[in-house]
């Protein structure tokens, strides 16, 4: 019995399209609407607080896709010190009826790619028609394929990017240009960065919470979608909005320490009565999505085991009909 093994060499030969890896993820939330998936509790692994960072275990099953999966992911904060992504994450694949593996895969860019995908997946169904200026915080980790996901949707007249650092800011900046062929502007700050801009995505990496998204700054017809581990919102947030819509209820209604809107779940403002739907209701059309050009609507997204399972069972066939990676002997 043997295991395909992909590398992150293996990932970047094979080369997804953008459409390929938006079809894959979106196909996975419609089989979590209608009920096709199982989503196991995601657990975290704390080490010693002085590495500054945890892991992330997402397990998860997709029944049209016959896959079982299992990833872990690292989230340092620091990493970048050391020329490292601030996530990496290996993606076991296994068979659902005799629970043999068959797959072990780098998926650090995979777990970029599904945080993009789900972004602009939650923009098709959840902004208006028409968006033009896109307004992005944070510039590492997956904010690169938020960028290009979204901008593939939209093809934005422009893309506005801030960060705590003056490096993040400029690498992203220059990678962007490079991938989109268009000018990335350097907001000086989170007020220059989200105001006025059609979609606000808060993808910043912090170590305590601080208030960068403001509500006042929402208006009617926004796309609102912040993501952070940590909060970077208002607690008034969610009061302004005309619908909130989650990926997964049952991770985000935990109300840990972890997650943007947690703050919002254990004040009660964000509630089974207060949530609109998850995302997989809509693609799944059991619920309709944006219904007019006035919505404040929000999305937060936590991320989905499925997501990442999707995209894995992608990359393996791929793998398999072009030759691409490395057998291991199992047993």
């Amino acid at each position: 019995m043997d295991i395909l093994y992909l590398n992150s060499r293996d990932i970047e030969t094979l080369a997804l399209t953008n459409d390929e890896i938006l079809g894959a993820v979106e196909e996975s939330l419609r089989a979590q609407g209608n009920g096709e998936t199982s989503i196991e509790p995601r657990v975290h692994i704390h080490p010693e607080e002085k590495y500054h960072g945890h892991f992330n275990v997402l397990r998860g099953y997709i029944s049209p896709k016959h896959a079982v999966g299992v990833k872990i992911v690292g989230d340092y904060v620091y990493n970048y010190k050391l020329g490292l992504p601030s996530e990496m994450s290996m993606l076991n694949l296994f068979s659902p009826e005799t629970g043999a593996p068959y797959a072990v895969i780098d998926a650090t860019a995979i777990t970029s790619m599904r945080t993009g995908a789900i972004t602009a997946i939650g923009a098709k169904y959840l902004a208006k028609k028409k968006n033009k200026v896109l307004g992005h915080l944070g510039c590492r980790g997956t904010a690169f394929w938020n960028v290009v996901l979204l901008d593939h949707l939209y093809d934005f007249d422009e893309i506005r990017i801030n960060s705590r650092r003056r490096e993040s800011m400029e690498a992203f900046a220059e990678a962007l240009e490079a991938r989109l062929h268009k000018k990335i502007t350097i907001a000086k700050d989170s007020e220059e960065c989200l105001k006025g801009a059609d979609i606000m995505v808060e993808a910043t990496r912090l170590t305590e919470p601080q208030p960068l998204l403001k509500t006042e700054w929402v208006r009617p017809g926004n796309f609102v979608v912040p993501y952070g581990t940590i909060c970077a919102n208002e607690i008034t947030l969610t009061d302004v909005m005309d619908k909130i819509v989650v990926d997964d209820w049952g991770q985000c209604k935990e109300g840990g320490k972890l997650g943007s809107l947690s703050p919002h779940v254990r004040a009660g403002k964000l509630t089974e009565k207060t949530l609109y739907a998850e995302l997989g209701e809509i693609v799944a059309g059991k619920k309709p999505g944006r219904e007019n050009d006035d919505e404040k609507i929000l999305f937060w997204h936590r991320g989905l085991s499925i997501n990442d399972i999707a995209l894995g069972q992608l990359y393996y066939e791929k793998a398999l009909a072009n030759g691409v990676g490395t057998k291991l002997f199992y047993r």
